[in-house]
C-alpha cells in the first residue's frame, strides 16, 4: 500500500520534494534561510493523541537526516521532526546521526580526505574513522548521504548533502501546517572536546542559540510553544540540567538499553530509571524516552511482562517517547504477526505511551487516523477530524 494513502494532508508539499531531486547537488537547499514562506493561517499541532515522530525523518523511505527525508515526512503526517544535532570542524551544527561519516556517506570516494581518519575516544570506546569534527561545513557539504540498511530503498544514495541544524529548522517552519522539532544534543561530551567557540561557548550554549535566533521558547504547551513546538533531547544529563538554565523550553531525558551507562556521568539503567531518580529528573525535563526493550523485555523475539517503567513515569508527570518503530519483519517481534499495525496499537493502546520515534511516519499516520474515534463516521470531507481541523483553522483566523 502506498503509505501516502488517506494521510490527508494532501500533495502540496511534494513538488518542494520532487524539486530537491532535480537540484540535490547544489550545496544551498532550495528553501530560504531564515524562513521566508508565507502560510498564512497554518493548521495546528494536533495534542489530542500520542505525538508521531519522525526518527531522522522519513527514513525508512529515504536516507536519513536529509531535506528529502525530514519533507516526506511532514508530507505523511509527522507532528514532529526529529534529528541528531552534531558540530563541523568550524563551528557549525549539522544534522547527523554518526560521530563518523563512514557508514552512511561517500566519504570513501573522496580521496582528497584520505589522510583525515582518526581515533577518539568515543563513551570510552576507542572509535576510529572519519569524523564530522575534522572537516569543515564546506568540506562537509560535498559529500551525499546513503541509506543506512541495505535491506532498503537505495535509488536515493548519493542525491543528498547533509544539511545544517538551521536549514533543518527552516524546513519545519516552511512547512503548510505547524510541525514540531525535537533535536538532540548527540555526544556533547566528545564535540566539546574537539569543537571550540569563541567567548568560552559551549555546544550547548551554541544549540541554545540557534534555537532562539529561530524564535523556539515556552514551555510545554505554553502559547510560544504551540506556535513552534520543540522537545530538546538528550542522553546526558548534565547537558539537560545545564541548558535548563538557558530555556525553559521542554526536554527529553533519553535512556539507552540496560548494558550501557550514561554518556556524561556513568549512571546505570537502574540508577536513572528509580523512582528517586525520576523525582530528581523531572525538575529538569517533561518526559523521558526509552529503548522500547527496555519498557517491555524480549526474550527469543517474543515480548515478556512489561516492567512498570511507564506507569511510574506517569506517576512523576512524565511523558513516555520509546524508540524505534519500523516496519520491517526483522524489527518486528513475532507476537506481532509481521504486521507493524499490530506493534502500534500494541503500544499505543496497551503500554498507553505519549508519543512514538518511528521510520515510518506514514504508517503511524495512517494507523492512527483509522483508528482514532474522530475518524469512524467516513467520509473524506464530512469526518469529525477534518471538521474539527477547520474550525481550529477559523479559530486562528478570527484571532489573527
Amino acid at each position: 500500500m502506498n503509505e501516502m494513502a488517506g494521510s490527508g494532508f494532501g500533495f502540496g508539499f511534494a513538488p518542494i520534494l520532487f524539486l530537491s531531486l532535480l537540484v540535490a547537488c547544489a550545496a544551498r537547499p532550495i528553501y530560504p534561510l531564515p524562513s521566508k514562506v508565507s502560510h498564512g493561517n497554518r493548521l495546528p499541532l494536533q495534542t489530542s493523541r500520542p505525538y508521531n515522530i519522525a526518527h531522522r525523518g522519513s527514513n525508512g523511505e529515504i536516507p536519513e537526516e536529509t531535506s528529502a527525508a525530514y519533507m516526506r515526512a511532514i508530507e505523511e503526517g509527522a507532528d514532529f521532526i526529529e534529528t541528531d544535532i552534531l558540530s563541523s570542524k568550524d563551528g557549525v551544527l549539522i544534522c547527523f546521526h554518526d560521530v563518523t561519516l563512514d557508514n552512511i556517506t561517500d566519504i570513501a570516494d573522496h580521496k582528497e580526505f584520505a589522510n583525515r581518519k582518526r581515533t577518539y575516544d568515543v563513551q570510552g570506546v576507542n572509535t576510529t574513522g572519519f569524523f564530522t569534527v575534522d572537516f569543515t561545513l564546506t568540506e562537509l557539504k560535498l559529500l551525499r548521504v546513503k541509506q543506512r540498511y541495505s535491506f532498503r530503498d537505495q535509488q536515493y544514495n548519493g542525491m543528498f548533502p547533509i544539511i545544517t541544524f538551521e536549514e533543518f529548522i527552516s524546513i519545519a517552519l516552511d512547512a503548510p501546517r505547524v510541525v514540531g522539532i525535537y533535536p538532540e544534543i548527540k555526544n556533547p561530551i566528545l564535540i566539546n572536546q574537539h569543537v571550540k567557540w569563541p567567548d568560552g561557548k559551549k555546544f550547548e550554549d551554541k544549540f541554545v542559540g540557534i534555537l532562539k535566533k529561530y524564535g523556539y521558547r515556552g514551555s510545554y504547551m505554553s502559547e510560544n510553544w504551540l506556535k513552534q513546538p520543540l522537545f530538546i533531547q538528550s542522553f546526558a544529563p548534565t547537558s539537560l540540567v545545564y541548558i535548563s538554565n538557558l530555556t525553559d523550553s521542554p526536554k527529553i531525558f533519553l535512556i539507552d538499553e540496560v548494558t550501557i551507562p550514561t554518556q556524561d556521568t556513568n549512571q546505570s539503567y537502574w540508577e536513572i530509571t528509580s523512582d528517586a531518580y525520576l523525582d530528581y529528573i523531572k525538575d529538569y525535563v517533561v518526559g523521558i524516552g526509552p529503548w522500547k526493550d527496555t519498557i517491555v523485555p524480549v526474550g527469543k523475539d517474543y515480548l515478556q511482562i512489561p516492567s512498570n517503567l511507564v506507569a511510574r513515569a506517569h506517576a512523576h508527570d512524565l511523558q513516555v517517547h520509546p524508540y524505534t518503530y519500523r516496519n520491517e519483519n526483522k524489527f518486528l517481534h513475532f507476537d506481532f504477526h509481521q504486521d507493524p499495525y499490530e506493534e502500534y496499537d500494541y503500544w499505543l493502546n496497551n503500554i498507553r505511551v505519549d508519543g512514538l520515534f518511528t521510520d515510518f511516519t506514514g504508517s503511524l499516520h495512517n494507523f492512527q487516523e483509522w483508528t482514532s474515534p474522530l475518524s469512524k463516521d467516513g467520509g473524506d470531507d464530512n469526518s469529525a477530524s477534518k471538521l474539527l481541523h477547520k474550525i481550529a483553522l477559523l479559530i486562528s483566523s478570527y484571532k489573527n
